[in-house]
């Protein structure tokens, strides 16, 4: 099932499967609008206007990504960055005790389906870019500028 919403970035498509929310990514093309059907939907709704207007910093949601179990470690870790914070993909190769792995880490942030929840914006490049993200550049820079503001970083 899924469940189109309206943010401040643009359409935000969600879908839940099995109870466990599956999927949160940037839909250009989508129309917002409706009861979500679904209560995981409509908690994931809530928690992200709440996140936009800015009086939540961590997502309470089941989850499910798919993906390898290597994947599923990146992801696990992408969820420990705090908020207003920023890792980099070596950061998170080295905290898998994988340090050599930090290609595998950028493909898997790169094919993480449940953005802004599981805050793949959140990783830079080691020189500090900010590189690839699903949503395009200027929605990972909205979003990291928006948590530094609100955390009392610096964007």
């Amino acid at each position: 099932m899924e469940h189109v919403i309206a943010s401040p970035l643009g359409p935000i498509r969600l879908a839940v499967a099995g109870g466990l929310l599956c999927r949160c990514d940037f839909d250009r093309d989508a129309t917002p609008g409706g009861e979500p059907g679904d209560p995981v939907l409509a908690e994931a709704a809530r928690q992200l206007a709440e996140y936009f207007a800015g009086t939540r910093r961590d997502f309470d949601l089941p989850l499910h990504g798919g993906g390898t179990p290597f994947q599923g470690r990146v992801w696990r870790a992408l969820r420990a960055i705090p908020f207003g914070e920023t890792r980099t993909y070596a950061d998170i190769a080295r905290v898998l005790g994988q340090p050599a792995a930090t290609r595998a880490v950028g493909a898997a942030n790169g094919r993480n389906p449940i953005g802004i929840i599981v805050p793949c914006h959140r990783v830079i490049g080691s020189d500090g870019t900010l590189t690839g993200y699903a949503g395009g550049l200027p929605i990972k820079r909205w979003l990291l500028a928006h948590e530094a503001r609100l955390s009392g970083g610096i964007a």
